[in-house]
Parts: structure tokens; sequence; C-alpha cells
């Protein structure tokens, strides 16, 4: 299984456009207030591709628990009743039911186990972008001083 990501481009450096010697100080205000919003932008793109894709596994998951749930549906109706006709052979009808609705119990307990594991691993944070966040702290400290 191949995930593509989608490439986020990297913030403006200021190698990127000329510096003029003279600039005032509102140019410069201005020059670091689109900088940053440049960058803002970047990290919330980032953050909906990450979010994308967690929730791609996230409905994989949910769609592989919703097909395991019908199989087995069907497969324990047809397993309860070979059961409750091999066991009313030794026993009440009553009591071969029951033991078969005890083994439909915890076949089911297993599968909700298995698909809970699955949706446990799915993780929504979106740690590129917020691992990029910490570096764009550091890049605006170092500018600032």
């Amino acid at each position: 299984m191949t995930e593509q990501r989608a490439e986020v481009k990297p913030p403006i450096t200021t190698n990127e456009r000329p510096r003029e010697s003279g600039q005032s100080l509102g140019e410069l205000v201005k020059e670091v207030a689109d900088d940053v919003l440049a960058l803002m932008r970047q990290e919330l793109e980032l953050a909906k591709l990450e979010i994308k894709d967690e929730a791609k596994g996230a409905a994989r998951a949910g769609g592989m628990l919703g097909a395991a749930a019908v199989a087995t549906h069907i497969f324990l109706i047809f397993l309860t009743l070979t059961v409750v006709f091999a066991l009313d052979q030794i026993m009440p009808i009553a009591w071969a039911s029951c033991i078969a609705a005890v083994v439909w119990g915890i076949g089911a307990y297993v599968l909700f186990a298995a698909g809970r594991r699955r949706m446990a691993a799915v993780n929504f944070t979106p740690q590129q972008t917020i691992e990029t966040l910490k570096e764009d702290a550091q890049w605006a400290q170092n500018r600032n001083s």
C-alpha cells in the first residue's frame, strides 16, 4: 500500500526577494506579515492533507468492520442452526439454543475487539504540521534576534 501525499511548497525565504536598502519600517512590517500569512496558509493546507489521509484510513477500517459484521452475521446464523440441530440430539432444544447464542455472543465480542483496536490506531493529530510549526517558531525567533 503506497500513500501519496501532496507536497506543500516551503515558505518564501528572504533570499528570493530582493531587499531595498531604503525600506521603511512599514514596508518591513508588511513584508513580515505577508510571510507569516503565507506560512499560515501553507500550514493549514498541510494539516488538511494530513487529516484527509487519516480519515481515509478510518473509512477503510469502518468499511472492513461493516463487511465483517455482515459476513459474521450470516455465518453465525447457519452455524447456530447447525449447532442447535446437533445438540438437539442429546439435550432439549432450549438448552441447545442457549449454547448457540453464547457462542454467537463470543464471536461478536471478538469482532468488536478487533475493530476497536483498528480504530484506536487511527491518529487524527497532524504530526507533520506540528513539527513544521515548531520549526517556523524557531525560524521566527532567529529572524527577530
